[in-house]
């Protein structure tokens, strides 16, 4: 058995149904020997994008895997490595080495060295007796933990070397850890003495399927609950219980309770400090439950510290509640407050949600949209900048992994990879990507490739011909030279690849195209709806 046989064939212990990559490297067409469906995609960073979505939808239970060319090809996957490292993504990354002679000569891109601070480790296989200890290694970081790419290099002159004897591999255990009892005590007693708690969940708890404990931890301490932009979708936003997600942008009922908050409960977590999230207040006593304790007092002080897995964390402090809670709390009064804050709130907005104008504005299409689809059977993602924080305040989640929300590195693009990976795990779901015409230049030609490899997504374009966010900051730029203008036909190039394409510019035809749109994607189509929109700028930043 040839090293590249013997990685395909762990790759198929392993459970991996699609290897995505650009070759050449030779375990995708080893892959396609073991029936694991190889998906070329037109730019590496789109392919790690896939790999991405499709460890999140599954909770990590199917790892997403992404394979490469030595030299320029992961030269270019850098951007998308780093991507899923800000989220804490586990994807396996397998780049083509170059040969062992050449691996450390200058100016050759060694991809185990160069991606060590973008991984959760990178390790290059040095001899056809080592594949099943690296890949064991690999694929139990990949399982533990927190999560994080991990990459494997395979030297190029190694590829086609025989193993001696037989494979000798067992799929990796993942394994969980609990917070310790005494730790759990106090927080326990600590929740139950605050008179004004808040939960902040993160994508921790999606990865940890912790969602029904999270519901009945809010429900028993009638306590609000806010998501982080990768926690969208961990509590239903339908609930009444429910603040909303956090971001850049956010709804009122999100800045008003952790201010209000003498206490806040971060579960699943990093509080991390970003631009692109939510700002903690500074003065609360704070309880952070987190799998990784380099998380704790990063960012934000902590009273209490919990290391564990979500699930098992929230399992023990339920249990240890019911001393100081023995029955639920009465909500309504903590819901009306909600509902008030909210709806008033709303009422701002709702002049731009429901706007005839033409251009049209994007707000409008996105609350059409969200009136149109099933919610409950639709995952959707946004892209960075504008359709990001016109999307993820109003979308209300009802059931979890049904948003996928990033942010802590907004690199443009990364939406249409997501939806498309995100249709690959779940074949039965209506995936959507919401971008700009900015993110359309950086990915759009990697449409194609969803025409290609028959993954039916539903593409929303907000198209207003402008870096409209960079207007402000460049306004001389734009007036002498047109330095933000962008342009070109969407719709037409969808078409021309094969898929669905429509311009979009009357308000009222909005919702029938999104029926259209979704009819494609139904019929095995890929579409992409190109809405003409006005250069809006204002978001509900609070």
């Amino acid at each position: 058995m040839k090293v590249a046989e013997a990685v395909a064939e762990i790759l198929k212990r392993e459970g991996i149904e699609t290897v995505i990559g650009y070759p050449v490297n030779h375990v995708l067409e080893y892959a396609a020997h073991k029936d694991i469906r190889p998906i070329i995609v037109r730019q590496e960073r789109v392919g790690l994008h896939m790999a991405d979505a499709i460890s999140r939808l599954t909770s990590g239970a199917r790892i997403g895997v992404f394979a490469m060319q030595h030299g320029p090809g992961a030269e270019n996957a850098f951007g998308g490595v780093a991507q899923a490292y800000g989220e804490s993504v586990p994807i396996l990354v397998m780049p083509m080495g170059y040969a062992r002679r050449l691996a450390h000569v200058h100016p050759n891109f060694n991809s185990s060295r160069s991606m060590a601070t973008v991984t959760k480790s990178a390790e290059p296989i040095t001899s056809a007796a080592e594949v099943s200890n690296v890949m064991r290694r690999a694929f139990t970081r990949l399982r533990t933990g927190r999560g994080g790419p991990v990459l494997v290099e395979i030297p190029s002159d190694l590829m086609m070397e025989e193993l001696e004897g037989e494979l000798d591999y067992q799929p990796a255990a993942a394994t969980r850890s609990g917070p310790a009892p005494e730790d759990v005590a106090k927080a326990a007693e600590m929740l139950a003495a605050a008179s004004r708690p808040v939960i902040y969940a993160g994508q921790g708890v999606h990865y940890a399927k912790a969602w029904p404990q999270l519901k009945a931890l809010a429900e028993h301490l009638a306590a609000p609950v806010c998501t982080s932009l990768e926690g969208k979708s961990a509590f239903p936003e339908t609930h009444p219980l429910s603040l909303g997600a956090g971001g850049l942008a956010t709804p009122q009922p999100v800045r008003s309770f952790l201010d209000d908050a003498d206490l806040i409960f971060g579960i699943g977590c990093s509080f991390t400090e970003t631009s692109f999230g939510v700002r903690m207040p500074t003065d609360k006593r704070v309880v952070h439950a987190t799998l990784d304790p380099m998380d704790l007092n990063k960012d934000v002080p902590i009273a209490l510290g919990l290391v564990g897995d979500a699930a098992l964390t929230l399992d023990a402090l339920l249990a240890a509640l019911a001393g100081h809670v023995p029955a639920p709390r009465d909500a309504n009064a903590v819901a009306a407050k909600i509902k008030a804050s909210y709806d008033a709130w709303l009422d701002q907005w709702l002049p731009k949600l429901t706007s005839d104008a033409t251009p049209l504005n994007p707000y409008r299409v996105l609350w059409e949209l969200q009136r149109t689809v099933d919610v409950a059977n639709t995952i959707i993602t946004h892209d960075a900048g504008s359709p990001r924080d016109q999307l993820s305040p109003f979308w209300k989640t009802t059931t979890p992994l049904s948003y996928i929300g990033w942010g802590k590195t907004t690199q443009l693009g990364y939406g249409l990879g997501l939806a498309m990976g995100a249709k690959l795990a779940c074949p039965d779901k209506l995936c959507i990507n919401v971008w700009g015409d900015a993110a359309i230049g950086f990915t759009g030609m990697d449409f194609e490739t969803a025409v290609r490899e028959r993954i039916p997504i539903l593409s929303i374009l907000l198209n207003n011909f402008s870096m409209a966010i960079e207007l402000k900051v460049m306004p001389v730029s734009t007036e002498k030279y047109r330095s933000t203008d962008i342009s070109g036909d969407y719709a037409a190039m969808a078409r021309a690849f094969g898929g669905y394409g429509e311009r979009v510019t009357d308000p009222n035809e909005i919702a029938a195209a999104i029926r259209r749109g979704i009819t494609a994607t139904e019929e095995g189509q890929p579409a992409l709806l190109e809405f003409i929109t006005s250069k809006e700028v204002e978001v509900s930043r609070l």
